[in-house]
């Protein structure tokens, strides 16, 4: 019997414009952690669709325990013992948490022998037995919609589980977790593979290869550079084989020039749908040619400072002041009009418009004006004209160029086509919410660059990030909030990452 549990052998798999996997071979060990290393649209997530049955190969074999086989759906995939994590999850937000894992295999109980029914009582004591061995613990009854992100994750590992999964494929499991979520999850990767499970990772956080992975495969534009012992390989090396060219970890950071005060936050207040205060009385200021982070632990009421600013949620008390004018009730339209740049959090329910093409989703804030619309009738040739200049600038990938539909591309060049969008409106303010999440080392390193080059020509930048070390790297000025509260606000030269960890976790205090 072979030595390698999955075998994939001159894979290629080509879409309109655009060869994702070109002749790609590869090997994987039964009972290891083999990572899949590479850009956003490098090709690793449609290497392991077409391994999980969502794709078909054009070319090449794929042999499962030392067997050839044709996998031709995802249920093919299940019956093989493959399951995956995908980056954006396939969960039904109004079922249980039970109704998800058991979707498509319910246990059927029959009522006097007649009538049939699904079994949810057992399911949820089995799913609640399952969770607890694999250290996993979830409320089975509770529904999607209201359980966070990383609890989410944890339905979707047990989905896998629950159908008996050997080979486990995790895309980008990280890209929507807190640091201490991260560790809990690497925790549990290995645990499964002391189980006996096998772990194919796909990622491009290098830290979390290093901790984790036995081995890790290359790729570079759809083609395979390299296989390494993770042990015996840099990450410097892993980062320059990834791009292309040799990256850098430290960004070059100029000596900050204050001017004017643009942006002045006064007692923010705000409240959530249930009417609790998530931001309570945040007092800050920001000026041109300043990076002002917000650091803080995910859920702290950072991200609804940001949403307050650009007017996607309501203010229940205090002032926003854009250049001297007061906006705290304008209309977003009107703010961004005013001079206010917004890269989303979550940049598929508030940054894109998924089923347009990426060229109109550049022009999306500008669609109405001229060149792009005269007496009322858009011209779709400005708009493409635009669309391809942008994806020249900032290096988006796409099948299709322009005409690509959005929804189809990789997440790392959907937050590229935003950040394009936002930095070409030259807003006084620009605000960046989580912007390299889910982007490689390369595309981190040039946004933030970008970051700097806007703060060095006299933007005010303010930014949210859950990456310490990003924070520390590019901010001039640091807030950290806890519990909604601004705790502390200094110069990011006079701090040290302990000291604002300490702050973050609420252990210290002015």
């Amino acid at each position: 019997m072979s030595e390698y549990i999955v075998e994939m052998k001159h894979i290629t798999k080509k879409f309109p414009g655009i060869v994702a996997n070109d002749n790609v071979t590869m090997q994987i060990k039964k009972g290891e952690i083999f990572a899949l290393l590479g850009e956003n649209g490098a090709g690793k997530s449609t290497l392991m669709s077409m391994l999980f049955g969502m794709y078909e190969p054009d070319e090449g074999e794929i042999f499962i325990r030392g067997e050839k086989v044709h996998i031709h759906s995802p249920n093919h995939a299940t019956k093989l013992n493959i399951g995956m994590v995908h980056q954006h999850f396939k969960l039904v937000q109004n079922y249980t948490i039970t109704e998800n894992i058991i979707l498509g295999i319910e246990p059927i109980k029959k009522l006097a022998g007649v009538i049939p029914y699904v079994d949810i009582k057992n399911a949820n004591k089995k799913i609640s037995q399952l969770s607890k061995e694999y250290g996993l613990e979830v409320d089975p009854t509770k529904k999607i919609e209201d359980i966070n992100v990383s609890l989410q994750q944890r339905v979707e590992i047990l989905k896998m589980l629950y159908r008996e999964a050997e080979i486990l494929i995790f895309d980008e499991p990280t890209a929507v977790l807190t640091p201490q979520e991260i560790d809990f999850l690497l925790g549990i990767i290995e645990g499964l593979r002391a189980g006996g499970k096998t772990i194919i990772l796909i990622t491009h956080k290098l830290e979390e290869i290093k901790r984790v992975a036995d081995r890790c495969a290359i790729l570079c534009r759809g083609k395979l550079v390299d296989v390494l012992d993770v042990k015996e390989t840099s990450t410097q090396k892993m980062a320059n084989l990834m791009v292309g060219r040799e990256v850098s970890f430290e960004t070059e950071k100029k000596p900050a020039h204050f001017k004017e005060v643009i942006l002045d936050v006064s007692h923010l207040t705000v409240k959530n749908q249930d009417n609790f205060e998530v931001v309570k009385d945040v007092s800050f200021t920001i000026k041109g040619g300043e990076v002002f982070a917000i650091a803080g632990v995910s859920g702290n009421g950072q991200v609804e400072v940001a949403d307050a600013i650009a007017g996607l949620v309501k203010v229940s008390s205090g002032s926003i002041k854009l250049n001297n004018t007061d906006i705290t009730n304008y209309s977003i339209r009107k703010r961004t009009l005013e001079g206010i740049s917004y890269i989303p959090e979550d940049r598929q329910a508030y940054g894109l418009v998924l089923d347009f093409t990426l060229a109109e989703n550049i022009a999306l804030k500008d669609y109405y004006k001229e060149p792009f619309c005269k007496n009322g009738i858009l011209d779709k040739d400005e708009i493409v004209n635009y669309g391809n200049s942008l994806i020249d600038k900032y290096d988006i990938r796409s099948g299709q160029g322009s005409n690509t539909i959005v929804r189809s591309m990789s997440g790392g060049n959907q937050q590229k086509a935003i950040i394009a969008r936002e930095i070409e409106l030259q807003s006084p303010l620009m605000i960046f919410v989580q912007p390299t999440r889910g982007l490689d080392i390369g595309a981190i390193e040039n946004i933030h660059n970008m970051i700097l080059r806007e703060r060095d020509n006299g933007k005010a930048i303010l930014l949210i990030s859950l990456e310490l070390d990003e924070i520390m790297n590019i901010a001039d000025t640091i807030g950290v909030i806890y519990n909604g509260q601004l705790l502390k606000i200094a110069d990011a030269k006079t701090l040290t990452t302990k000291e604002v960890g300490e702050f973050m976790m609420g252990v210290k205090h002015e």
